[in-house]
């Protein structure tokens, strides 16, 4: 009989005690990047987060002697589900200590609420969305981990493996990209005769785009067809799209989020998007438990509005197909590469790649890089 105690969330406090788990368990760690109190507070609430809409969930505790010793997310996306034709529930937020009967009890937790619920499979790590961290790191552990992504302990694949039944469902890599000193001329040729052939130009936008003129909705647009056919993806639905808006826009540099734009059609038609923002994983470590009051709020201005880090994370890069095959890419590259340079960016971070899609790390194939991560979603039938 198992010693450890699993308890399923139904309170704030619960949820805050869920939520506080990860930092007491990484405190002190010089690689994870924690995020916010405030967007884990968000978006693992029902009232709140938008994918609610077609999402389900439920939230448990491991303790052991009395003692908070892991945590983890049961989730259902139906509308991915419904996509992808299959029967899966998720597992997300998942943390414990290095004890296997407990990463045994909080998986078993999760295929029993699969189970309840009708599911054959148990996969992840995933969140709700393909927008939310997911893939536990199985390469990588002496890497700055950053704040769309998921850091965690060597123990945890570790346990996977002797646990039983799981098997790789889908991996994904990662990339270091050195900013080189100058742009790359393959870079800039191909922009200059892509924008004479086909009058496509790159821009940043301006607020008053994102909120009066539909710019932020168009560029989500852009991230829903882009992102259809990759692996877990569920469609953004517009309240989400209205709350990632609202969340993240207005405290973005937009010079470092430049679009494509076709000309050559009235009116001017977005075609791509590249969401860049100078990393917070430095600050994020500074934060006592997630929180920005009362002073980590100024540690995060200086790097969003004046710059203060080496790093950028480029979180979500997305060009239509039909102007992929074009070389629309490069617009992107040969805009952002002398803003990086000019405020002294040394490297940037790719997010999550699947390893299959040759297409998409090809992009980087005129810069210096180098694969310093690799993760992995899990499988196992109920």
């Amino acid at each position: 009989m198992s010693s450890v105690e699993i308890r399923k969330v139904e309170t704030k406090k619960d949820l805050k005690t869920f939520i506080e788990f990860h930092y007491d368990l990484y405190k002190g760690n010089e690689f994870d990047a924690p995020v916010l109190y405030s967007d884990d507070a968000h978006v693992l609430n029902p009232k709140k987060n938008a994918a609610f809409d077609f999402c389900e969930a439920e939230y448990y505790l491991a303790f052991k002697k009395g003692k908070l010793v892991g945590r983890v997310a049961a989730i259902i996306n139906h509308k991915a589900n419904e996509k992808w034709k299959t029967k899966a529930v998720r597992f997300g937020w998942i943390d414990f200590v290095d004890d296997l009967e407990v990463s045994r009890a909080l998986l078993a937790a999760v295929e029993s609420y699969g189970k309840k619920k009708g599911m054959d499979k148990v996969i992840g790590p995933l969140g709700f969305t393909d927008l939310d961290p997911e893939g536990m790191l199985v390469e990588g552990f002496d890497q700055l981990g950053t704040m769309a992504t998921i850091y965690n302990y060597p123990y945890y694949p570790r346990h996977m493996e002797q646990l039983g039944g799981w098997e790789k469902d889908n991996d994904y890599v990662e990339y270091k990209l050195i900013v080189p000193k100058e742009t790359p001329e393959k870079y800039m040729k191909v922009a200059e005769m892509i924008e004479k052939r086909y009058n496509l130009h790159v821009r940043p936008m301006t607020k008053k785009e994102i909120y009066k003129d539909g710019y932020g909705y168009k560029v989500f647009e852009i991230i829903n067809e882009t992102f259809k056919d990759l692996y877990g993806f569920s469609e953004l639905s517009e309240r989400q799209i209205y709350q990632y808006i609202n969340m993240y826009l207005p405290f973005s540099d937009l010079k470092w989020i430049p679009i494509i734009e076709d000309w050559s059609v009235e009116p001017h038609k977005v075609v791509g998007v590249g969401i860049t923002f100078p990393s917070l994983s430095r600050v994020l470590q500074k934060l006592h438990k997630g929180r920005l009051w009362p002073f980590g709020w100024w540690d995060v201005l200086r790097v969003l509005k004046f710059h203060k880090t080496k790093i950028v994370d480029l979180l979500l890069i997305g060009v239509l197909p039909e102007y992929r095959v074009k070389g629309a890419n490069a617009l992107l590259f040969s805009y952002l590469i002398p803003i990086y340079q000019k405020y002294g960016i040394e490297w940037g971070e790719t997010h999550v790649e699947m390893e299959t899609n040759d297409k998409v790390q090809s992009q980087w194939q005129y810069l210096e890089t180098i694969r310093h991560k690799y993760r992995r979603c899990y499988r196992k039938l109920i």
